[in-house]
């Protein structure tokens, strides 16, 4: 891992480069209570880029894995953390990339097309359709289990699920906690209608978290819908068939 400092976070990145040496960038934004390693190296992402001629990278989302956490709402917003990850392009000397997120990823990925437009060539959203728009359900009782003391006691079964992830993955409880309210800013139809990226919008048929990607796209100019059969929420990610479309897609939409 290294790292780079902005806007007072120290932010943990992982910047690999294919065997060839070159090879387009692909930044990678993973999603709520994850980090680059749990969505992107273990699921194979990395080696299917690299593999594939691409040089992967991806970041710790502040609040997340090896990065800086903060316990204030307000630094959490997807357009602070969507900051972040044009950062990353000025500190590595990127001028412009495809962008692939996951989820809360994919959140931070439409406001980085809107906020930084010539950085971003191309967008990939996993596991977030029109709930960009809508909003992705009631995450407050995901705070409230985050910060429960005895697990056992969590009745709300969504949050028994994010709480089972954090400690999974060894997470501040508390910064996700903040993090969960902070992050949920939805976007505008009118504001998704002015992201003209060449974007696919991939979530799995068993996704109760995402919302429709057919409806997502059909508010943007040049969206198209991906359905990741069989999968929820927490397994689309990993999908053979998902990277298997974003490869297309990429060599579809060149830099």
């Amino acid at each position: 891992m290294q790292y780079f400092s902005h806007d007072g976070f120290e932010l943990a990145y992982l910047d690999r480069p294919p065997a060839s040496g070159q090879g387009d960038p692909v930044l990678m934004i993973h999603g709520f209570a994850s980090s680059h390693y749990v969505n992107w190296v273990s699921p194979g992402w990395f080696k299917t880029l690299n593999d594939a001629g691409y040089r992967a990278i991806a970041l710790d989302n502040r609040g997340h894995g090896s990065s800086t956490k903060s316990y204030q709402e307000a630094d959490y917003t997807p357009a602070k953390m969507a900051s972040d990850a044009a950062a990353l392009f000025d500190h590595l000397g990127i001028e412009h990339a495809h962008v692939m997120g996951y989820s809360m990823g994919a959140r931070v990925s439409a406001f980085m097309a809107l906020s930084n437009p010539d950085k971003v060539a191309t967008l990939v959203f996993g596991g977030l359709g029109i709930g960009l728009v809508d909003g992705v359900g009631d995450w407050d009782p995901i705070a409230d289990a985050l910060l429960a003391e005895d697990a056992g006691t969590i009745s709300h079964a969504r949050g028994r699920s994010f709480r089972a992830f954090a400690d999974q993955t060894r997470s501040d409880r508390q910064a996700l906690a903040v993090c969960i309210v902070g992050s949920r800013a939805s976007m505008s139809e009118d504001d998704v209608a002015r992201i003209a990226q060449p974007t696919l919008i991939a979530v799995g048929t068993k996704d109760d978290i995402a919302g429709s990607p057919d409806e997502l796209a059909a508010l943007m100019p040049h969206a198209e819908a991906f359905r990741i059969e069989g999968r929820d929420h927490m397994l689309a990610v990993g999908d053979k068939s998902f990277k298997q479309r974003v490869l297309e897609f990429y060599a579809e939409n060149p830099l």
